[in-house]
């Protein structure tokens, strides 16, 4: 299993809110690429970078910080929030994302989400499944959808999506763990080859071995590492004794 430390930009800064809520939101660093060198001198390869000024504006924004971290790392990174046009994706692709997530756009107009799948390949095309009550949640968490989660993931792997994050998002930011129930009822539900990436929750290395055992290709962990609940030293251990993985 992958593991995948965020980091989530808001004014070019490192921070992470709770529930997605903007109210919450915590500076850890003014220096995004300092962390993401951190990260990698740790033996980690992968990076989920999101936009949070670019889900709030529906365009892209934070692109220069992407672009920052990808020319001066060698982390794979995938890219999302408010990614909404191509030529959103053409920045971001660009700007060094080796690939991208579309949530609320996969809700909101499935031709244009369809047609990057069909232009860049499922390979480079992440589903961002984010839920609440698995009702499935869009602009950056503001609003709920009537679109149920599990049909919802169904419906895009059926159309060619391998990668989906998914993160419950009353657990997101709240330090009180994952939703192992909701990951494997996903994967129970889905065709075989789904690599279902969890978010949301960790806040203790024990969880990773767990969502490993349940079947998810990925994890992304957020505040337990900035919180110092997981030491990325853990997380060094980890990767030496399992390997990654890498994409295809």
């Amino acid at each position: 299993m992958r593991l995948i430390p965020a980091i989530d930009i808001i004014e070019g800064k490192c921070v992470r809110l709770s529930k997605g809520d903007y109210g919450t939101k915590k500076v850890y660093n003014e220096n995004p690429l300092e962390v993401a060198k951190q990260f990698e001198s740790h033996g980690i390869q992968h990076l989920h970078l999101v936009d949070l000024d670019g889900a709030k504006s529906k365009h892209i924004v934070n692109h220069k910080v992407l672009e920052s971290i990808a020319s001066q790392t060698s982390l794979k990174i995938d890219f999302g929030g408010g990614l909404k046009s191509d030529e959103d994706l053409k920045i971001a692709f660009e700007s060094g994302a080796s690939q991208i997530t579309g949530g609320s756009i996969a809700v909101k107009d499935k031709d244009t989400f369809m047609g990057w799948l069909q232009t860049y390949g499922p390979e480079k095309i992440i589903l961002g499944a984010d839920a609440n009550n698995e009702k499935v949640a869009v602009s950056g968490w503001l609003e709920e959808s009537e679109q149920e989660l599990v049909p919802f993931i169904q419906y895009y792997q059926q159309e060619g999506i391998h990668y989906v994050i998914c993160t419950d998002i009353s657990k997101d930011g709240m330090l009180q763990g994952p939703s192992f129930d909701l990951y494997q009822k996903i994967l129970s539900r889905s065709a075989a080859g789904l690599k279902l990436i969890a978010s949301g929750g960790i806040s203790a290395f024990d969880e990773l071995p767990k969502l490993a055992e349940i079947g998810c290709e990925g994890t992304i962990i957020g505040k337990a590492i900035y919180e110092n609940r997981i030491s990325l030293k853990q997380l060094e251990q980890y990767i030496l004794e399992n390997g990654q993985g890498t994409r295809a």
